[in-house]
């Protein structure tokens, strides 16, 4: 990119921002339902705060207002010091959601003064595209909180976020594609910027696999709900039956029961829940003992992908992004499946869950500096998704792309896919 190009990127992805923000009543600003949902007015100030503490610092450019929001901007950098509790930034009337705003249009004035006077592009560039990467995932965060933030009123005073997209839903059955084993590359393969945690390239072997041709949808999650899967402890993980029985799980996260029927919170509103859509906002756990309860029903070797396999199927396939639904459709729900056999739903609508703990590749090194903290140090305790998600910008998202969460998490637009043992 020259310097008007990545102007002009800047400027897009940090419109954005705002626009995804322009629906919110002011009240909505400063809520926090739960800790892993951070009130709006924090998103825009930690997004901002990121440019600062990580660019506008290194070139003398970091103000007595930069320092001040230190403490309640700062996520995780143990670097930058000290940092108010991720579950309190909820309980702060100060700073203002105006003054955040403000801010916002500060660091922008700085960024883009300084992108344009820069005599070292070369070196500026790597630092200003991580922020604006860092700037899509807070994007996704930010729809996926607002999502929980206005599905928190009581049902007769919620009000939808965004206009419905078209009802049409059609049926597609589930097949399963088989795939050859053999020893093969994975990681950021097809070169290009990717994050540390996308790196080293490197082989691994694979057993022969089929994969299911589409996302598991929400007529077959009620199968098994009604079939018990939420009181069979066979089913699960012991740390998801925990989980389960702890947190009164029964259905997945915004499903409620309406007159014997069940109804789901979407961005448009509450709604019945359409039985060929892929069911959403289920966590690991749940995923899981989804799939050992369908390997139980259907005498199969069904289980979920590990990420190499779910990797491996997207670029044999040749799977494409073109024609998925990302969070540039503004639907922020995902699709039903077409009628086609083929292989289909691996980009956007929902991230999917893999079997895979959040572990470093081999040969794997970190970002330099106080970006060593951004991937690295949470390989612990986590669960890997791939393909991004109908919140997600098509732009940020690629075949290497790993995402993570922890096991318990439902909040985010995740989904099951499941594959089948062939060997």
């Amino acid at each position: 990119m020259d310097k008007q190009q990545l102007v002009d990127f800047y400027k897009q992805i940090r419109g954005l921002t705002l626009e995804l923000c322009a629906p919110l009543p002011q009240e909505a600003f400063r809520i926090q339902p739960m800790a892993d949902v951070s009130p709006p007015w924090w998103n825009l100030g930690h997004t901002s705060w990121f440019f600062a503490r990580n660019i506008l610092h290194q070139h003398n450019a970091y103000n007595e207002l930069d320092k001040r929001y230190d403490y309640v901007l700062n996520s995780y950098y143990e670097t930058f010091g000290a940092r108010i509790s991720r579950e309190d930034r909820g309980k702060l009337c100060f700073p203002t959601t105006s003054e955040m705003f403000s801010y916002r249009e500060s660091v922008d004035h700085r960024m883009l003064e300084l992108i344009n006077q820069t005599s070292d592009l070369e070196k500026l560039f790597p630092l200003v595209f991580i922020g604006l990467q860092h700037e899509q995932q807070h994007q996704e965060l930010l729809i996926t909180e607002v999502k929980n933030i206005l599905g928190y009123n009581p049902p007769h005073l919620q009000k939808p976020y965004c206009e419905a997209g078209d009802e049409t839903s059609v049926s597609c059955d589930l097949t399963f594609i088989p795939l050859d084993g053999g020893l093969f590359e994975f990681g950021n393969v097809e070169g290009g910027w990717c994050w540390d945690n996308e790196l080293g390239v490197h082989k691994y072997y694979l057993d022969d696999f089929a994969i299911g041709n589409r996302l598991i949808t929400n007529g077959e999650y009620l199968n098994f709900i009604e079939d018990g899967g939420y009181q069979q402890a066979l089913l699960w993980l012991a740390d998801g039956w925990g989980a389960c029985k702890e947190s009164h799980w029964d259905s997945p996260l915004y499903w409620q029961k309406i007159d014997d029927e069940f109804y789901e919170w979407t961005l448009s509103g509450m709604r019945k829940i359409r039985k060929n859509e892929p069911v959403c906002h289920v966590s690991f756990y749940e995923a899981n003992a989804f799939a050992e309860w369908k390997a139980v029903t259907e005498k199969k070797k069904l289980r979920l992908p590990t990420e190499r396999e779910w990797e491996h199927a997207a670029r044999t396939t040749k799977a494409t992004k073109q024609t998925q639904n990302f969070a540039d459709s503004k639907l922020f729900h995902p699709c039903s499946a077409s009628s086609t056999q083929e292989l289909q739903q691996m980009y956007g609508s929902l991230w999917e869950w893999t079997s895979n703990h959040y572990e470093p590749y081999p040969r794997f090194t970190t970002l330099q500096g106080a970006l060593a903290e951004y991937n690295g140090k949470f390989m612990n305790n986590q669960r890997v998704l791939r393909g991004g998600s109908c919140a997600t910008p098509m732009n940020h998202i690629r075949i290497s792309y790993r995402n993570f969460w922890a096991a318990t998490t439902r909040f985010q637009f995740t989904g099951i896919r499941l594959v089948e043992d062939l060997s």
